[in-house]
């Protein structure tokens, strides 16, 4: 069963895996990271990290364990631009993993972190307006819609909010 762990340095190498392995996937609806990127990367996840240490931010991975203790990462799951009891909530999930309810049952978990671990008592989230599965996943995860915005990608986009205080009263089993 995957699990959710904090974003630690030693994650570096299955995460620039997984980012690599689902690049084309990813940029089909979200905005590609560009080469720099993956050029950069382990300076990137260093930052990241020194970020996260602040608290200004709740960098997530969802991890596939094999037998042999190393992890394949699914997924990202973070909580970027916490301040004031709000953050917003951003997410990746392999094209491997998707259609298995784990997108919607990990931002679940998440919210129950935000809340439970790091204070957080509103979340927002966005995606693009094409992005039918990402609004389907936010919406079974208790986020409401708020209308439509424009993303920093410039493409049109549609907000979302989701107070931590709601219980869950979702069946997963049914994701």
């Amino acid at each position: 069963m995957p699990e959710l762990q904090r974003l630690r340095a030693d994650h570096a190498p299955a995460l620039l895996a997984f980012e690599q392995a689902n690049r084309a996937y990813f940029a089909a609806s979200i905005p590609d990271r560009g080469d720099d990127y993956f050029t950069h990367f382990e300076a990137r996840h260093a930052a990241l990290l020194a970020e996260q240490a602040t608290g200004a931010c709740h960098f997530h991975v969802l991890v596939d364990t094999g037998a042999d203790g190393e992890g394949e990462i699914l997924g990202r799951f973070n909580l970027v631009d916490a301040a004031d009891g709000t953050a917003e909530l951003g997410y990746r999930v392999a094209e491997k993993a998707t259609g298995r309810g784990l997108a919607t049952a990990t931002v679940r978990r998440v919210c129950a972190l935000a809340a439970e671990e790091y204070g957080l008592t509103t979340l927002r989230a966005a995606t693009t307006l094409d992005n039918l599965a990402s609004q389907a996943v936010l919406t079974r995860a208790g986020f409401v819609p708020t209308g439509e915005e424009i993303l920093p990608s410039d493409r049109p986009g549609l907000g979302y909010v989701r107070s931590t205080a709601e219980q869950d009263s979702f069946d997963d089993s049914a994701t």
